[in-house]
């Protein structure tokens, strides 16, 4: 490795171990809700507080919703116990933890992925006062923590889906690295469902078809401009996304380039904005919004940290059409204010109501989005 290279990769660790670690030392900016932006009609306000971190999100029953953190080291359950659509009791259900960022619920069953391991409390929301102690059904991840931290979900085959983010900028990977896994609910059957993704940090499927959608975040040092993130679109197992050989359809690689060409991947559904760090996203599935809102994409894009005018800070509107990404538009912004961020979008959620929740890992809340004709 050359030695420019070898710098370049310390920084990138450097500046990403700040983003997750940094916060520890200072505290989290000034709130400017009346700086956020959205549509006529729409409404946004906190949901949930004191959530240090707060990432992933999970709907259990009766309400519950779960955070994963990722500095924190905790996993938290919030309640609306009143029903007035705001969050009245936190319960911490796990501590300790190592980066555990991704939270999936299935059965009365909480879901826990840390860097290395997938754990499973049981019968957890009888028990939110008193959990008992994690299972661990799978610790045979790597324990890199760059792109280590996991979005995890269900799938509609039932599979749990795990993925292994890159562990570098770029650079040559084998399995498991660079992949999205599925698993069955007990850590078994464990297979490789796509590759050649960088670090993947949120997907879901619509449950018209069933297909899977994922954003992925593209490679660093390029520039300002290139490459752009991804929004990919996965309808069956064993495809190639292109990482580390190319970059969305046509963007050889200039270090890696020789591993593969430019075609021979599957090519994103949609290019999202350069460095923005697209990472949670759902397909509306609620029936509070406008009818147009119905099965399109919002997308929580975490923002740049890399660039020399900052963008992302946002939640992003992507409209399906026909099985199509047929649209990139902001829906909500304003965490942005000039060059410096207030607050970080993180994942979002439909509450039954058709609501949108959004975690913001920077300031530690949950927002919570309605609409109002």
């Amino acid at each position: 490795m050359f030695d420019s290279e070898r710098l370049c990769r310390a920084l990138v660790v450097a500046a990403l171990n700040a983003l997750v670690l940094g916060h520890s030392a200072f505290a989290a900016p000034e709130r400017q809700m009346d700086k956020l932006l959205l549509p006529a009609g729409f409404e946004i306000g906190i949901y949930a507080d004191e959530l240090p971190n707060a990432r992933s999100l999970a709907l259990g029953p009766d309400g519950v919703v779960f955070v994963g953190s990722m500095r924190a080291g905790n996993v938290y359950a919030v309640v609306d116990g009143d029903g007035d659509r705001k969050a009245d009791k936190t319960y911490t259900v796990a501590r300790g933890l190592n980066t555990p960022s991704g939270v999936a619920y299935r059965d009365g069953s909480l879901y826990i992925a840390e860097i290395n391991r997938v754990l499973k409390i049981e019968g957890i929301t009888e028990s939110l006062d008193a959990p008992p102690e994690p299972e661990v059904i799978r610790d045979d991840l790597p324990t890199d923590r760059h792109h280590g931290w996991k979005f995890i979900r269900f799938g509609p085959d039932g599979k749990l889906y795990v993925p292994v983010g890159a562990p570098c900028n770029v650079c040559a990977i084998e399995d498991p690295y660079g992949a999205l896994s599925r698993m069955s609910p007990d850590g078994g059957d464990s297979e490789i469902f796509a590759r050649g993704i960088r670090n993947t940090v949120g997907f879901d499927w619509p449950p018209e078809s069933g297909v899977l959608w994922f954003t992925d975040n593209g490679r660093d040092m390029l520039g300002n401009d290139t490459p752009p993130d991804e929004l990919n679109r996965a309808p069956e197992a064993g495809m190639h996304f292109g990482y580390p050989f190319c970059h969305s359809a046509d963007i050889v690689d200039p270090d890696f380039g020789d591993l593969g060409k430019c075609g021979e991947q599957t090519a994103p559904a949609l290019d999202l904005g350069p460095h923005v760090a697209a990472i949670g996203m759902r397909f509306y599935t609620g029936d509070m919004f406008p009818a147009d809102y119905a099965n399109h994409i919002l997308i929580a894009e975490h923002g740049s940290w890399n660039r020399t005018t900052p963008i992302g800070y946002r939640l992003m509107r992507v409209r399906v059409e026909n099985g199509k990404a047929a649209s990139y538009e902001v829906f909500v912004e304003g965490w942005l204010q000039g060059k410096k961020a207030w607050g970080r979008p993180s994942d979002v959620a439909v509450l039954d109501d058709g609501s949108l929740l959004v975690s913001d890992d920077m300031q530690g809340v949950i927002y919570r989005i309605a609409y109002h004709d």
